[in-house]
């Protein structure tokens, strides 16, 4: 499996499928990889369109180095800019729940590498407005005091949200002071997700500024938004960013 170093010294593993532009770049959410369904249903599409793509793991996460623990938005903000290096030209970005943050800051770091964006239950702000807003005083005196909290989660093994997580996200808010997407923006979320509201996405759909955005919600779709009828709205999407350009 390919892999590169970041310049912040972190081992990025990646598949990079070559073809045409604007080249396809997908951002997965927290603690996912580059092997989920959404990631390997685009790469498939990319294919059959002729299409570059890449898919790639941030730090800690899939088959990257690093701990998953130890990493913030910053850091795999880092990594997706870092992977950009990879490709040629500006990207449609595809961002998965956290990936949709990051997405977010690449569109604010870089807006010349980016053609277009996706996002797909984008979680801007998460760290702040979701960890950190729902903690009750003994939940927050616990984190004070250990450092960090084990979150439930219906993805598998407990999510551990660490001190470092939380205060290095608030350097990388996104909903706080503006944000210009000067490209085409589909915005999709479902509305049976139970971990990125409607709310969320409406509040980021009335906060971006840009000439060419749209926000479509799927009536009963969950956060995973991997049915094939969600699926099938993904790649069309990125189809239609394409066809705006």
């Amino acid at each position: 499996m390919p892999d590169f170093t970041s310049p912040q010294g972190r081992r990025i593993a990646y598949d990079l499928t070559p073809g045409t532009g604007p080249g396809v770049v997908f951002l997965g959410g927290f603690r996912s990889d580059k092997e989920g369904t959404k990631a390997l249903h685009l790469e498939e599409w990319a294919k059959r369109e002729g299409r570059a793509f890449l898919r790639f793991d941030y730090s800690g996460h899939g088959s990257s180095g690093g701990a998953f623990e130890e990493g913030a938005i910053g850091d795999w903000a880092e990594d997706a800019a870092a992977a950009l290096g990879l490709t040629e030209g500006p990207q449609i970005l595809v961002g998965s729940s956290m990936g949709g943050w990051i997405a977010l800051l690449l569109a604010r770091a870089m807006p010349e590498n980016v053609a277009g964006l996706v996002t797909i239950a984008a979680a801007p702000d998460f760290t702040e407005d979701g960890f950190r807003a729902e903690m009750t005083a003994e939940m927050l005196r616990r984190f004070e005091a250990d450092g960090y909290l084990d979150y439930p989660s219906d993805y598998g093994e407990p999510l551990r949200i660490t001190r470092r997580l939380i205060e290095e996200g608030r350097g990388h808010l996104v909903l706080r002071t503006p944000l210009s997407l000067p490209f085409p923006v589909r915005f999709l979320q479902g509305t049976a997700d139970e971990d990125v509201s409607v709310a969320t996405a409406l509040r980021l759909l009335e906060h971006a500024e840009g000439p060419d955005m749209r926000l479509t919600l799927v009536d009963g779709a969950d956060h995973r938004f991997s049915t094939p009828d969600c699926l099938d709205l993904i790649t069309g999407s990125v189809a239609e960013v394409t066809a705006r350009l």
